[in-house]
């Protein structure tokens, strides 16, 4: 059997499309689909479900997915752990990052670039829980996300830092204020991450425990988009406050303080527990403890 029939197959089920996986592993789709009818034949299942088009993966063929996802994450921890005994770690870190985090990867690719010069950084921005999925089907070596709401299981963890809500408005709308309180806040028209983002599941929990709600005007699944919202004008937003130091100061944004602040949630980098451990994840794991250490 042929790792890269194996391949073939976990890219079709990613991509659901024939075209998409072609394309995705770098060969013609006839011969994407000749390696997956090969695989097929070797093990005398159909493992898709096809009619001139990808339907989708018969129930050999989920049961195989996951064995066939381990099998390729086995041989490429084979190759990088033999290659590092002779030199320096070299590949891809496959990073998946929520967007809340995003401010401190920058500070993750320096530590890990002086520790492993030799190694590149792929960071992806996802959700908490496309993380979670990415580290399970081995498509990500490690994650940064929140660890204690919605915990992602069977993982080892390395936290980073503790996550601070701010409240960010345009100084026309905004005046001179230290801080501002919630009722206050929520009064205002808000543009805010929505429900499908964990930063907002957390806000809505902390809020609801205040017996307070909040029904913004607009939403997003980007720190960016909300900014430009606020820069715009007509509306204010929510946002972690490592977001802060990217807003240029003397700027359109007045960032302020809360008042009675909501408690702070801890974020840190996740791999994987499932030894014995890749050497990316080891990489990811050690440069977050430098970095943890010194935030």
């Amino acid at each position: 059997m042929l790792l890269r029939t194996l391949e073939y197959f976990v890219a079709l089920a990613r991509e659901q499309h024939f075209a998409r996986a072609a394309e995705a592993c770098h060969v013609s789709q006839p011969t994407l689909s000749a390696g997956i009818a090969s695989l097929e034949e070797q093990l005398g299942k159909r493992l898709i479900e096809r009619d001139r088009r990808y339907i989708g993966l018969t129930n050999e063929g989920r049961a195989a997915l996951p064995w066939a996802q381990q099998a390729i994450a086995m041989i490429e921890g084979l190759e990088q752990a033999s290659a590092a005994v002779r030199g320096p770690l070299r590949g891809a870190l496959r990073l998946g990052a929520i967007p809340a985090s995003m401010p401190v990867v920058g500070s993750f690719a320096r530590v890990l670039k002086r520790a492993q010069p030799e190694v590149t950084l792929a960071v992806r921005s996802l959700t908490s829980r496309e993380i979670e999925r990415g580290l399970s089907s081995f498509e990500l070596d490690a994650g940064i996300t929140y660890l204690d709401h919605e915990p992602p299981s069977q993982i080892l963890a390395a936290p980073l830092y503790n996550e601070k809500a701010i409240f960010v408005g345009h100084v026309r709308s905004i005046g001179e204020i230290d801080a501002i309180g919630w009722d206050e806040a929520l009064s205002q028209p808000l543009c805010l991450l929505h429900e499908g983002m964990q930063n907002r599941r957390i806000l809505d929990a902390n809020l609801a425990e205040r017996k307070l709600s909040v029904s913004p005007c607009a939403t997003a699944d980007s720190y960016v988009a909300l900014l430009a919202m606020v820069e715009a004008g007509g509306v204010a937003t929510i946002v972690p406050d490592g977001y802060a130091n990217l807003i240029p100061s003397g700027s359109w944004a007045r960032v302020v303080p809360f008042s009675d602040p909501l408690p702070s949630s801890r974020v840190g980098l996740t791999v994987s527990n499932r030894p014995p451990l890749g050497t990316m994840a080891q990489a990811a794991l050690a440069a977050a403890r430098l970095l943890g250490a010194s935030m």
